[in-house]
C-alpha cells in the first residue's frame, strides 16, 4: 500500500507538473514551432499568398546565391552594421556601467535617465532620430557647426553616411546593456577589490585583472544578444528610410529586404528562405561564439585560472 501511494503522489504530481507546462507547450507548437515548419514548406514553394503553393525545391535559394544582387548587398550591409554597432554598444555599455556604478547621492536617478531611451518604443525613437540628422535644422548638424566642424552632412541622404548615421542611432539603446553590465559589476566580491589594494595594485591593474575577467559572462551574454537583435534590425531602417533602404540601397538591410519581398512583392516562398539563410547564420555565429568562449570567458570558480 505504502508503495501504491508513493507512484500515486508522483503520477498526481507529474500531472500537475505537466498542466503547468501546458499553456507554454501550446503557445510554442502554435505560435513558434508551428510557423517555423510551415515556413520551411514555403521556402521550398513559390507562392504569393493569393494562389496556393507551387513547389520549386531548392530553386529560392539558387535564386539568393546565384541570381539576386540586393540579397548579397543587403547581407553585406547587414554584416557593415553587425561589425561596428555590437562592439560599440558593448563598450559603450560597459563605460556607462562603471560610472553609474559609483557610490554617489542620486546615481539611482541618473541609472534611471540612461535607461529610459532603451525602453521608449523604437517608432518613437527613430522619428526622433531623423529629425536629429536632418541636414538643414537638424541637432545633430547644428552641434557639430558649434564645434567647428561640417554642419552640411546629409546624413541619411547620402550613400556614405546612411550606414555611420544608423550605427550612431543604435548607441540610443545602450541603456539595456548598461543594466546588465552594472548587474554584473555589483556581484563581483568586494574582497577581490581589498585584496588586489593590499597587494598594491592601482585601480587600472584591478580593473584589468579582477573587473574585467568576472565580467566576461556579461560580456559573453551581451555580445549574443547584442548579435542576434543586430542582425534582425528593421523597424528603425525602416522609419528613417521610408521602408526603401535607400539612398542607393544603402541601408537595405536583410530584415528590410526580406519584409519586402514578403509583403510588398507577395514572393513569400523567397521570403521564407531569407528567413531560413538568416537563422542558419545567427545559429552558426553563436555556436562559434560558444566554442571561442571556452577560451576568454572566466567563470568564478572555473579551475582555469
Amino acid at each position: 500500500m505504502g508503495k501504491l501511494r508513493i507512484n500515486k503522489g508522483r503520477w498526481q504530481e507529474a500531472i500537475a507538473f505537466y498542466l503547468f507546462l501546458l499553456p507554454w507547450i501550446i503557445g510554442f507548437t502554435s505560435m513558434t514551432l508551428g510557423p517555423m515548419i510551415v515556413s520551411i514548406w514555403y521556402s521550398l514553394t513559390d507562392y504569393n499568398m493569393l494562389m496556393p503553393p507551387w513547389f520549386v525545391g531548392l530553386e529560392n535559394y539558387q535564386r539568393l546565391f546565384t541570381e539576386d544582387p540586393l540579397f548579397w548587398k543587403s547581407l553585406y550591409n547587414t554584416v557593415y552594421y553587425v561589425i561596428f554597432s555590437v562592439p560599440l554598444g558593448l563598450v559603450a555599455g560597459l563605460i556607462l556601467a562603471l560610472l553609474l556604478n559609483q557610490k554617489l547621492r542620486g546615481m539611482n536617478l541618473f541609472r534611471t535617465i540612461y535607461y529610459l531611451p532603451s525602453i521608449v518604443p523604437m517608432i518613437a525613437g527613430s522619428f526622433l532620430w531623423v529629425w536629429i540628422f536632418n541636414p538643414r535644422y537638424g541637432l545633430l548638424n547644428r552641434l557639430l557647426g558649434m564645434i567647428g566642424l561640417p554642419d552640411n552632412i546629409l546624413w541619411l541622404h547620402s550613400e556614405v553616411w546612411s550606414k555611420p548615421a544608423l550605427i550612431i542611432m543604435s548607441l540610443w539603446g545602450v541603456g539595456g546593456g548598461m543594466i546588465i553590465f552594472l548587474a554584473g559589476l555589483q556581484g563581483i566580491p568586494v574582497q577581490l577589490y581589498e585584496a588586489a589594494q593590499l597587494d598594491g595594485a592601482s585601480k587600472w591593474s584591478q580593473f584589468w585583472k579582477v573587473t574585467l575577467p568576472l565580467l566576461t559572462p556579461t560580456i559573453f551574454f551581451n555580445l549574443i544578444m547584442g548579435l542576434i537583435g543586430a542582425f534582425q534590425t528593421f523597424a528603425q531602417v525602416y522609419v528613417m528610410t521610408g521602408g526603401q533602404g535607400g539612398p542607393l540601397n544603402s541601408t537595405l538591410f536583410y530584415m528590410l529586404y526580406l519584409y519586402r519581398q514578403a509583403f510588398e512583392f507577395f514572393n513569400m516562398g523567397y521570403a521564407s528562405a531569407m528567413a531560413w539563410v538568416l537563422f542558419v547564420i545567427v545559429i552558426a555565429l553563436t555556436l562559434l561564439q560558444l566554442k571561442l568562449s571556452k577560451r576568454w570567458v572566466f567563470y568564478q570558480g572555473d579551475a582555469r585560472g
